[in-house]
């Protein structure tokens, strides 16, 4: 009989004691015991068990939990008489970040100092022993949510010197998804002043604390050294391509199809690969979504689990924003295509917004793209060795997650976006103009379009339009931009899949009067005369679309101005 699936479970004790659906993952406690490292910080995307890990780890260990073997019978690590002594012989102090999203400095610090709050009232039995000297008993009660930095910087540290002295026993720190404040730090603005305290808190509680046992930390990415871990020269660092804990996070082939059998879904399994399959970790591909899965199990339907699991905010807005030549390549990305690209697994936030690669190293750690091949080479005679990858969007849920988040850049303005689409489809030149001018109107300013000819690339909010077009026209044409035809590289293309329908060629034009562009009516030509005159045409001719099946649009812009002409105009 299949076991219950329990979505959303991410506490070990609950699930083993309801007989939850688990895939046994309790190796790992041993292969990190083994590995004898100081401070292990593992980055994987998000919901992919690491909560769940930290949990059982934090069961395993804790001597709150001597004598609880019978959670861990029937799994891998209680086969060891060794393990199953050592379960439940140390002190353990588990925090987690996750729910630190506030949108300022003190708000974030207030929910830091709140959890270390928590954390001294769950061991408020100290006050009580009596071991603790005054001017201890002062410190701990001076840990409030309301502290000062310097107390909040210590505290961690403190409390693993009295768990120490208390138990006789070196203490073991897990720390859930510490990257999460800093993230909402860089999308709200206050990188620096948080960075300044972590680096703090950081170094007490990792570096400089002679009752530490180990250490592990979890977080979608590995934060650059000098932002948080400059005085941390123990940290071993575990990414996406690290051989160490290949099969920890994450659903082996082999465990989804024994899931898929177990729940009598056997002949789905090429479906669930097609939608959720994708990720490489280590030398081991084949690595599946686990949340996806589960759902998928408990429900029946494929859906976009994972994605729709949480914002992506930070994403989108990278995208939006970024440089025509990222929306050119993400173009390719949604199309099938790969992109080779250097990548550093050092994620340095305050690059996001000047750095292509940083872009793409984000995308990758959050697990939006996967590894199709990888080298190393060192960059610019620096010595530093950065990957250098070949890319392609995950899986198809992570495609479709991609279409959502792009229509959600024209939400404010979908019934005319929608028309426009409808118009252009139709051939309906008047209606396009009047659609696609509300359009620009409200959504210029969000893709950062410079109003000068100087400052435009073209036009960070003409390729987000590309973008916009592949997703709501995937079923009917192909659409591609930049891409080379007859004398030159079109903007953008749209190829009929049903060759009785006609293909459209779109040139993008920002008005320029030092090129004797009075007003738009002349921008509008010059355009329509490049499509000619460079001869564009002549990819889609190649493939048999006959000439009188091609239709040629103008685009026209001035600020959030546009005007729309077509080949029928004359010249």
């Amino acid at each position: 009989m299949a076991r219950t699936v329990g979505i959303g479970r991410q506490d070990f004790e609950k699930l083993r004691t309801r007989n939850n659906f688990y895939i046994d993952k309790t190796h790992f406690i041993k292969e990190w015991w083994e590995a004898d490292d100081d401070v292990t910080l593992i980055t994987r995307p998000r919901r992919f068990g690491k909560t769940l890990n930290m949990s059982m780890l934090e069961k395993f260990f804790s001597v709150r939990y001597a004598g609880r073997g019978e959670l861990f019978e029937g799994l891998t690590v209680w086969e060891d008489k060794k393990y199953r002594e050592l379960q439940g012989t140390y002190p353990v102090i588990s925090l987690s970040f996750a729910n630190v999203k506030e949108s300022d400095y003190e708000g974030a610090k207030y929910s830091i100092n709140q959890i270390l709050e928590d954390l001294y009232r769950t061991n408020i039995f100290l006050l009580e022993e009596g071991f603790l000297t005054e001017n201890e008993i002062e410190y701990f009660q001076s840990v409030n949510s309301g502290m000062r930095e310097t107390t909040a910087a210590w505290a961690i540290h403190r409390m693993s010197g009295f768990l120490s002295r208390y138990y006789g026993k070196k203490v073991i720190i897990l720390l859930d998804e510490y990257d999460t404040p800093m993230q909402e730090a860089y999308v709200s603005g206050y990188w620096e002043e948080l960075t300044g305290f972590i680096r703090s808190l950081f170094n007490s509680s990792f570096k400089t604390n002679p009752y530490l046992e180990r250490a592990v930390m979890t977080g979608i990415t590995r934060v650059s050294k000098e932002s948080v871990f400059s005085d941390l020269n123990n940290l071993e660092v575990i990414t996406t391509t690290s051989d160490k804990y290949e099969d920890v996070f994450g659903f082996t082939e082999e465990e989804v199809f024994d899931a898929l059998d177990e729940f009598g879904m056997s002949d789905r399994k090429e479906d669930v690969k097609h939608w959720y399959d994708g990720f490489t970790f280590g030398n081991i591909t084949d690595i599946y979504n686990p949340w996806s899965v589960i759902n998928y199990l408990s429900k029946g339907k494929f859906r976009t689990y994972w994605a729709n699991t949480s914002s992506n905010s930070l994403i989108g807005r990278l995208i939006q924003e970024s440089s025509k030549s990222i929306k050119q390549s993400f173009e390719r990305l949604l199309a099938g295509e790969h992109l080779i690209t250097p990548v550093d697994e050092q994620i340095v936030y305050n690059m996001l917004g000047a750095d292509e690669a940083a872009i793409w190293s984000l995308l990758l750690a959050s697990g939006y793209l996967k590894i199709i091949r990888v080298e190393e080479y060192a960059e610019n005679g620096s010595g530093i060795n950065v990957l250098n990858c070949e890319l392609a969007v995950t899986n198809l849920e992570v495609r479709l997650m991609f279409g959502g988040m792009i229509r959600g850049w024209f939400a404010g303005n979908r019934s005319d976006y929608n028309d426009f689409i409808k118009a252009l489809l139709e051939n309906d030149l008047k209606a396009m103009n009047a659609y696609m001018n509300k359009v620009a109107l409200g959504t210029f300013s969000y893709f950062d379009t410079g109003k000068k000819p100087s400052e435009s690339e073209p036009e960070r909010f003409y390729h987000g339009f590309v973008l916009g077009l592949m997703v709501e026209l995937n079923d009917k044409y192909v659409v591609s931009s930049n891409r080379e035809s007859g004398f030159g590289r079109y903007d953008v293309v749209l190829e009929p899949k049903n060759k009785s329908d006609d293909a459209i060629i779109i040139e993008f034009k920002v008005q320029d009067a030092n090129d004797g562009e009075k007003d738009l009516s002349d921008t509008v030509k010059a355009s329509l005369r490049q499509i000619e005159n460079k001869n564009y045409e002549a990819v889609l001719l190649s493939k048999g679309i006959e000439k009188n099946h091609i239709r040629k649009l103008g685009f026209a812009f001035c600020g959030k101005r546009v005007l729309i002409g077509d080949n029928a105009e004359k010249l």
